[in-house]
């Protein structure tokens, strides 16, 4: 760029441009809601058959369109933003230049050079000549290395004030210093446009209608050159609170940003968005579709590379007078080398296409559309799942589950389905009112009953993460609704463990845990081996509205075996001594608190319901809390 060219720049004309992404972008955003959200649930909640069914396969491959092109006109639009901050401060630069020049009766030439007039003592009856000067721009400071080209600036600078020192026309050293200035604001310019000239090329789409998982992985690249070359620009805007901090924070930190700000932090910076508790459902959403979107093309692309299988896997060798049957020479080296790269990939896409059931699931028997809350495919060694049926910052009555024992994010199915049945019986039994099922999983759940779950360390490792998370919920619904959600935590097996470990947790922005108990109406402990506590009152939670159910079959195994190590004292929850609700379950075993038949709910499910919705009364209890 030269400097007729950055004269006669407009750099309003980039935020013009910008602002034409960015509508587009919420117009996709939009439209992408729609398409996967309300439209579907329309349809299947009032038409069936193979039309419908074609009808939204159409519709989610048009819902990945639009998301695609929100996101990449997301880019777009930070990108030329980021790229007009950089001109507006060159062309300021430069205007001041040019001012100072014309004040001080200076001309500037085409190509940014400065002529001055002539000035000064005269000598032998004459003013010394004027002249024209030429500037160069100076390199940017390196803070405490030592930079050569630091070194070069400071002594260009040393001489050039020699120059004007010695020099009979004063207004040579004006001279200089604007044509510097100018020279440094083109060199600015310039560097702005190198750097964002490609990005924007890049941010280009192939040209067909389907968007594969290889352009998510583009996508994915994108953002990561954009954020790169973004820095700058995001300097300018108020960072958010440190990590950790209270989620009230976040809130209010998000709430005094612009719109274009916050545009800014979503597109470059979805996963700790994603991330940050306090922030308003559909921000954590939007941002956590980007982060499993971009993943998901990440990891596909991935697998797909990796070099089939080498057929046979086994073949017969004999030793002595005996066949044996053996891997292959080749297939061994393949598994060597791809085999646990490909299980984990297969293992973490199966989650990711889990979440992305449970999207397109909208409207069937009447679930709402669903809010990703928390999507991390390596956090916590086996992922983060935070999915919610409805959107908590509204809903009159929330139930966050805490899963158990061997979840990871490739069986994170069994655990949402667990959420949605709560969700559809606490809906029927609240008429007129909302209700948001929470899947919690954020944190290293134990993979083996023996030895990993017979230990606390888990439950002590995820007690912060639970404790952000219901605090950051209770802020956002608080900055959403004014008021707070009637809200019932359920951990069941370990989950409910880890519960005792939250509630005896003391967060670093709380004076002590026990002046500052966890930020819930209700707590549902369901086949639990114990919660590290004798008593309810222990843990800060009220009797009467603390509850405990037990099942048969293998769930007596792990209730009675976890009160030796995991329970305080060997008390367990469903124990008279330790004070809460005792609910009548059916479940004949472990896992089936959930259980429905022919669209019926199991007591155990309906009871979990009825404290879901606040109806106490209606709950069957085999004991009441002491």
């Amino acid at each position: 760029m030269d400097y007729a060219t950055l004269k006669a720049l407009k750099p309003s004309e980039f935020t013009e441009a910008a602002d034409g992404y960015q509508s587009v972008s919420a117009m996709a955003d939009h439209a992408y809601g729609s398409a996967e959200g309300q439209i579907t649930a329309r349809l299947r909640a009032g038409l069936s058959g193979e039309a419908v069914t074609a009808a939204l396969e159409q519709l989610r491959k048009l819902a990945q369109n639009f998301h695609y092109t929100q996101v990449e006109c997301g880019l777009a639009a930070t990108s030329l933003n980021a790229l007009a901050a950089s001109l507006t401060e060159a062309k300021r630069k430069l205007d001041a230049a040019v001012g100072d020049a014309e004040a001080q009766k200076f001309s500037v030439g085409a190509d940014g050079s400065v002529s001055f007039p002539p000035g000064g003592a005269e000598k032998d009856g004459k003013l010394p000549e004027g002249g024209t000067v030429s500037g160069s721009a100076k390199g940017k400071p390196s803070g405490n290395v030592i930079d050569p080209a630091k070194d070069a600036n400071d002594l260009s600078a040393a001489l050039e004030r020699q120059a004007a020192n010695i020099h009979p026309n004063p207004n040579f050293g004006k001279a200089v210093e604007i044509a510097n200035r100018i020279a440094q604001a083109v060199a600015e310019a310039t560097e702005a446009d190198t750097q964002w000239a490609p990005r924007l090329r890049n941010l280009k789409a192939d040209d067909d209608l389907v968007v594969s998982d290889s352009d998510w992985a583009d996508v994915q690249g994108d953002s990561a050159a954009v954020g790169s070359g973004a820095q700058d620009y995001l300097a300018h805007i108020k960072p958010p609170p440190p990590k950790d901090s209270d989620p009230r924070l976040n809130a209010e930190w998000w709430k005094g940003l612009s719109e274009e700000e916050r545009e800014a932090y979503i597109t470059l910076q979805p996963a700790s968005v994603g991330a940050m508790n306090g922030l308003p459902a559909d921000v954590r959403d939007s941002a956590n579709r980007t982060v499993l979107a971009e993943t998901h093309g990440a990891y596909q692309t991935e697998l797909n590379a990796i070099p089939k299988e080498p057929q046979p896997k086994y073949h017969n060798v004999q030793h002595g007078r005996a066949w044996m049957r053996e891997e292959t020479d080749a297939w061994s080296a393949w598994n060597d080398k791809y085999g646990d790269r490909k299980a984990h990939l297969q293992d973490r896409l199966q989650g990711m296409e889990t979440i992305q059931k449970r999207f397109d699931a909208t409207g069937e028997r009447g679930l709402p559309e669903a809010y990703l809350l928390g999507f991390d495919a390596e956090a916590n060694n086996d992922g983060r799942v935070i999915l919610a049926n409805g959107n908590p910052d509204t809903a009159d009555h929330t139930a966050i589950f805490v899963p158990g024992t061997k979840t990871t994010l490739g069986s994170i199915e069994d655990e949402a389905a667990k959420s949605d049945a709560l969700w559809r019986e606490t809906s029927l039994r609240t008429p007129g009112q909302s209700v948001s099922t929470i899947t919690w999983f954020d944190y290293d759940a134990p993979n083996t009953i023996l030895p990993e779950a017979v230990q606390d360390k888990w439950g002590e490792n995820g007690a912060p993460s639970l404790r952000q998370f219901l605090d950051g919920s209770e802020a956002a619904h608080q900055s959403a609704s004014g008021d707070s959600s009637h809200t019932t935590l359920i951990g069941h097996s370990y989950g409910s463990t880890l519960i005792g470990d939250t509630a005896k947790y003391r967060s670093p922005y709380a004076d002590t845990w026990w002046s500052n108990p966890l930020p819930v109406d209700d707590v549902i402990a369901v086949g639990s081996p114990g919660m590290q506590a004798d008593h309810a009152e222990d843990l800060g939670f009220k009797p009467k509205h603390t509850w405990a159910m037990e099942g048969g079959g293998d769930d007596n195994w792990v209730t009675e075996g976890g009160r030796w190590v995991l329970g305080e004292n060997a008390i367990i929850p469903t124990d008279e001594t330790f004070g809460a609700n005792k609910m009548k379950s059916d479940s004949p075993g472990h896992g089936n608190f959930w259980d429905e038949e022919n669209g019926k709910p199991s007591q155990s499910l309906l009871n979990q319901a009825l404290v879901i919705a606040g109806q106490y009364e209606e709950v069957d209890l085999e004991r009441k809390a002491r």
